[in-house]
Order: C-alpha cells, then structure tokens, then sequence
C-alpha cells in the first residue's frame, strides 16, 4: 500500500487565449470545476493505474462528494478528515497553447498538526511507502517520523519553494522533479542541460534516486551511476495541468507492481502522454487500460 499525504483542492479553470496581465481584465470562453490538487491527482493516477493506495488528507465536510468520488476510483478514503475549514482550491488558466498557470490557496492542506501526522504513521508498518509533495503542512516533521518508523519515503517537490530546501531530502528513497524544480533546488539556470542537473542532484542528494522529468525532452532516472532516459511521446499538447501527477502515479503503481525503473519510466510516459491530450485536471488521468492500449498502439507504428 502507498500512503499519499497529499492535498486535495477544488479546481477553477478558465479557458484564455493568453494568461491574464497585470491590470488586465480578460475573457474566458469556457471554465470548469472539479477535483483537484497533487495529491489528489497522484492518488488518482495510482488508483487507475491498478495501484494500491490510502489518501491522508483534509476537505471542508461542505466538499464531502471528494471522498465518494475517490472511493469510486479504488482510493482508500479511511482517513480523510473533514473539516470545518475551507478546502483547499486552485485558480487554473489555460492558453492557446495548453500551458497552465496555477494560483493555489492551501485552506485545509495545511491544517495538519503533528498530533494527526503520529495518529497516521501508526497506522503504518516498517517498509511502507509514503508519497509527499509540497502542498501540505508538517513535511519537515513528517519525513523524520516516517523515517524513524522505517517507512519509504518519496517526495514530488512541488511547487518548489524555499522551505523545501530546508527539508531532509537525502532521507526521501525517491525524488521527482522537474526541470524548473531541480535547476531552483541547486541554484543553477533553468537552461541547464539535463547532463549537468542530474550531475549536481548525484552530488547534492547522493546516491537517492532521483527521477527528472522534461516534458517533451523526455524523464530521466538516476541511482547513483545508474541511469536510464525514456523519450517524450511526441503528440499534440491541450492541457497541460496533470501530466505531470499522472506521471508520478503510474511510475509508482508500475513500481509497486515489480517493474524495474525503465519500465516504470516507459508506462509514466505514455500515461502523461496520453493525459495532456485531454483537458482538465483530475478528469483527465487515464485508465490503465488506455495506457495499455496507446503503449501497443506506438509500439506498432
């Protein structure tokens, strides 16, 4: 089983020919609303993925219909808590070109206390896995408990900000990052080759393995010397927002599954592939059967 501690939020988003400008009022041609949040995005993926996953995490009780639709999708739900606070959302617009930009308020996410963070590991046996990412409170005491009990740790640090680089990453087994995110977290120009981030992350985090994901540059997996690349895909982008939590679940439900990291790779990229070409957040992760299908269908071409 994997334990996600992750954020769920309620998604806006707005369809614009360009992000909004500063003192700009523009308009949408179409918005929607719906599930939403890394964490919950990447449990989402796990479950479709035929993955085995627990979501720890907090919704306004107003925001009930979150834990049904999870549940539907094969997420244990036991231990989402509701609250009286408001739920976390995000303001998402779309452009022309399928690139997102995200405005994020954390509302319950960041309401864990370290009281419910010690409720929840002892739920947990020693070998367990507990996938993080930086949307929720309480990381920096999370990850030593989690450690200290003998649970894996993995952490998608993102978004990427200031308080991650305080976290301790070299007690994580597993990091993803993106290009943006690597090139912050070692201070070096978001124009560096993938050559030179994955040297400085094999240096800076040691031996923990690392997997770095470049859009439509392709991912790379790193173990110390170790290292694997799986090409991008190439197919027509819509919307861009959940390819890259698509990515992290269906590498960590192949992972779960026995795969060996090229694998794992091979079946993220095609599902991310697959996720782009569709418009929306949650909605738009797909089933393991589709991935299934467009892996064969790219294997005949």
């Amino acid at each position: 089983m994997i334990f996600n501690f992750g954020s769920i939020n309620i998604d806006h988003t707005y369809h614009l020919p360009y992000f909004v400008r500063p003192g700009e009022t523009l308009k949408s041609d179409k918005y929607s609303n719906g599930l939403g949040g890394k964490g919950v995005n990447q449990s989402l993926a796990i479950a479709r993925a035929k993955g085995r996953v627990s979501h720890w995490g907090r919704v306004a009780a107003t925001d009930a219909w979150v834990t049904d639709e999870l549940q539907c999708a094969g997420v244990d739900v036991s231990d989402i808590e509701l609250t009286d606070e408001p739920s976390g959302h995000a303001i998402i617009q779309i452009d022309a070109g399928g690139e997102n930009a995200i405005l994020l308020f954390s509302g319950a996410n960041h309401g864990f206390t370290e009281e419910r963070i010690l409720a929840l590991l002892a739920e947990t046996n020693p070998g367990d896995t507990i996938l993080i990412q930086n949307e929720c409170n309480g990381l920096d005491k999370l990850i030593p408990l989690a450690v200290s009990h003998g649970c894996k740790v993995i952490f998608n640090a993102a978004p990427m900000d200031d308080g991650v680089l305080s976290l301790p990453l070299n007690q994580c087994q597993l990091l993803f990052f993106n290009r943006t995110e690597a090139a912050l977290l070692l201070d070096m120009p978001i124009e560096s080759s993938a050559s030179d981030l994955l040297r400085r992350l094999n240096e800076t985090l040691g031996g923990t393995e690392v997997v770095l994901t470049l859009g439509s540059e392709g991912a790379w997996y790193q173990r110390s010397s170790e290292t694997f690349f799986q090409a991008a895909i190439k197919v027509k982008a819509i919307d861009t927002t959940a390819a890259g939590d698509t990515f992290v679940g269906y590498f960590l439900a192949a992972r779960q599954a026995g795969l060996g990291p090229r694998q794992c790779l091979h079946r993220a990229t095609a599902a991310a592939a697959l996720t782009v070409q569709r418009r929306g957040a949650a909605s738009s992760i797909p089933m393991a059967e589709e991935v299934d299908e467009f892996i064969y269908q790219n294997t005949q071409e």
